[in-house]
């Protein structure tokens, strides 16, 4: 499997663990000029905040979990992502930055979501 291919396997799995759990999916891979979101959902029932998420694979864990890739320039780019998409779709409520790290084999995944893991 390609590099795309995982990546947007772990994306699906991601979606489809946030969707069993109550959220609306609004938008994947949402990307303007500058920036890219790989999931962008809210959590039911209304009104809620959106939820921008931030997925990171990693089929083995020797070189760290994948909740422990995330840089402070990545979240200063999720950051800005999710004002643009706020700003884009002229969205002026609450959100917030979420991780999921999707770990060990596609077929049976581990899955860690970190709700409101990026803030200021």
């Amino acid at each position: 499997m390609t590099t795309t291919a995982t990546g947007h396997a772990a994306e699906q799995l991601a979606a489809d663990y946030l969707a069993a759990r109550g959220y609306e999916i609004l938008s994947r891979n949402w990307r303007n000029r500058w920036c890219e979101l790989d999931i962008v959902a809210r959590h039911r029932p209304y009104p809620s905040a959106i939820c921008f998420v931030e997925v990171k694979y990693r089929a083995n864990t020797a070189y760290g979990y994948g909740t422990e890739y995330i840089s402070h320039d990545k979240a200063n780019r999720l950051r800005r992502a999710a004002l643009a998409w706020n700003q884009a779709h002229r969205y002026t409520g609450p959100f917030q930055i979420d991780v999921i790290a999707v770990e060990g084999s596609l077929a049976s995944p581990a899955i860690t979501h970190l709700s409101n893991a990026i803030f200021d």
